[in-house]
C-alpha cells in the first residue's frame, strides 16, 4: 500500500469525492486543517510496526498526527517535521483498543473502575460501560464520569433501573425493577452515548423471572428505535439456553459466550445448534472474559465448531481484575493468540469490529487518514507464557501483548502536551 499524506490524498481526489468526504464532520474538519509546507505535526510516532486490519496493513510506518487526527501514515517522516517524536522502534502500533464490555462507572456501580486508571493495563482508548447504569442513574454516569474521562466512553443502559448499583445483591429478583418504558426513554434521550440495553440472564440474578427480563430488554430497544441493540449476559441461564438464543435479534450481542458457569453454549462437547443459528443470523458473539465467564473447555470446542468470537472484550471490573484470569484486554487478546487466531484477527476483534458496533465516530478503530488519532502502542513479547481461564484450566502460549503507551486524540497518556508558544 503506497504511503500518502493526507495532503496528497486530498490533492489526488476529484472535486466530487472531496465534497462527499466533507459531508462527514470528521473528514470535513480534517480537510480544513490540511498541512502547508511549513507546518509541523503535533506528534509523530516513529519507527513502529503498524498493524491496522481495517486497511489490511502490516508494515513499518511513521504515524503523523495533527489536530487530534491521523494526518499521515508514511514509511519515513523526518523528525524535524514534528513538534514531538515518540520513538516506537520494536513496538506494535494498532488503532486504539476498544473494550466493548467493561465496567467504568466508579462510585455509581458496585464494581466500577475509572476508565483512565485502566490505561496502563489495557491500552484502551474507548470503553463501553456494560449496564453499570440504568434509567435512574445514566444521567449521573453521563454528567459525572463521561465529561471527566479522557478515554472515550459509551454505554448500555441496564434494563434494571438502578443498573449495578446494588451489586452484589441481584438486580432482577424483583421484576418490577425492569421498567421497559423507562429504559427505552433513557436510551433514546442519550442516543449519542448509549448503544442499547443490557440485561443479565443468569439464574442467580433473575431468580424466578426466567427470560422475562430479556424480553423486556428487547422491547425497550425496539421502543427506543431501530439502531439500538441488546447486550445479553449469559452464565447458568435459567431454563433452556436455546430458548434464550432464539430470542436474540440480528445485531444483538451475546456476551460471556464461552462461559463455563453452567448451561453453556457447548454441552456434552457439542455446540448448541441454537448458538450457531444465532451467529449465522447476525447475533454478535462477544467474549466478555471477566472473573467467571471464560472457560477453555467451552471456547475451544465452540470455536472448532464455527462459533468464533466477533469481538474480544474484557468484562473488566473491580472484582475480575483481581482474579487469576486477569482479564485486561491485551491479556485476553493474548489468550486468543494462543488458541490459534492470527494476530490481525485478534486486533480486528478489539478495534475495527467493536467500532462498527459503536457506529458513532467515522474512522474509529482504524488508522486511516483523517481518523481519530487513537493509537495503542504494544510490546509483543515472544517466549513461553501460561494462561488460566476462570475455571482454573491452564494453557500455554508463545506470545503475549503488553501495553507500552496509549495515545488518545493525539495526546499520549502520562505525557502532557507541549505548551503553545506565547507571542508577545
Amino acid at each position: 500500500m503506497p504511503a500518502r499524506s493526507r495532503r496528497q490524498f486530498l490533492a489526488s481526489a476529484g472535486s466530487t469525492s472531496v465534497l462527499a468526504l466533507a459531508a462527514s464532520s470528521l473528514v470535513g474538519r480534517s480537510a480544513s486543517a490540511a498541512m502547508g509546507p511549513n507546518d509541523k505535526f503535533d506528534l509523530v510516532i516513529k519507527g513502529g510496526e503498524v498493524l491496522d486490519p481495517s486497511q489490511n496493513l502490516k508494515a513499518k510506518r511513521d504515524i503523523g498526527i495533527r489536530f487530534g487526527v491521523i494526518e499521515a501514515l508514511e514509511a519515513d517522516i523526518p523528525a524535524d517535521k514534528a513538534q514531538r517524536v515518540l520513538p516506537a522502534s520494536g513496538k506494535l502500533l494498532t488503532p486504539g483498543l476498544i473494550d466493548l464490555h467493561a465496567h467504568v462507572f466508579p462510585y455509581g456501580s458496585g464494581i466500577g473502575i475509572p476508565a483512565d486508571e485502566l490505561i496502563p493495563f489495557q491500552a484502551t482508548t474507548t470503553l463501553v460501560s456494560a449496564g453499570d447504569a440504568g434509567a435512574n442513574n445514566i444521567a449521573a454516569f453521563r454528567r459525572t464520569i463521561v465529561g471527566q474521562t479522557r478515554a472515550r466512553l459509551y454505554a448500555f443502559v441496564h434494563i434494571a433501573n438502578m443498573g449495578l448499583a446494588g451489586f452484589p445483591v441481584p438486580e432482577l429478583y424483583n421484576i418490577d425493577y425492569a421498567q421497559t418504558e423507562a429504559a427505552a426513554k433513557a436510551v433514546a434521550e442519550n442516543a449519542d452515548l448509549v448503544l442499547g440495553v443490557k440485561v443479565r440472564i443468569t439464574d442467580s440474578v433473575v431468580g424466578q423471572n426466567g427470560l422475562e427480563p430479556l424480553r423486556r430488554a428487547i422491547r425497550a430497544a425496539e421502543i427506543a428505535g431501530k439502531p439500538f441493540r441488546v447486550m445479553c449476559h449469559i452464565g447458568a441461564a435459567p431454563g433452556s439456553l436455546s430458548d434464550l438464543l432464539d430470542l436474540l435479534r440480528p445485531g444483538d450481542i451475546l456476551t460471556h459466550a464461552y462461559s463455563g458457569a453452567g448451561n453453556n453454549t457447548v454441552q456434552g462437547g457439542r455446540l448448541l445448534p441454537a448458538a450457531l443459528r444465532a451467529k449465522q443470523r447476525g447475533v454478535i458473539v462477544d467474549v466478555g472474559h471477566g472473573g467467571g465467564s471464560f472457560d477453555y473447555t467451552v471456547a475451544e470446542p465452540a470455536m472448532a465448531q464455527g462459533f468464533t468470537p466477533d469481538t474480544i472484550s474484557s468484562d473488566i471490573h473491580a472484582v475480575s481484575i483481581n482474579s487469576p484470569g486477569y482479564p485486561t484486554l491485551p491479556w485476553v487478546m493474548s489468550k486468543f493468540l494462543a488458541m490459534g487466531l492470527p494476530l490481525a484477527d485478534v486486533v480486528a476483534k478489539a478495534t475495527v469490529e467493536p467500532a462498527k458496533i459503536i457506529g458513532r465516530v467515522p474512522g474509529l478503530g482504524t488508522l486511516t487518514i483523517g481518523a481519530p488519532a487513537d493509537v495503542s502502542v504494544l510490546d509483543r513479547i515472544d517466549g513461553p507464557v501460561e494462561f488460566v481461564d476462570t475455571r482454573n484450566n491452564r494453557r500455554t502460549g508463545t506470545t503475549k501483548l503488553v501495553p507500552a503507551l496509549t495515545v488518545r486524540a493525539g495526546r499520549p497518556f502520562g505525557r502532557p502536551p507541549l505548551p503553545v508558544p506565547l507571542l508577545y
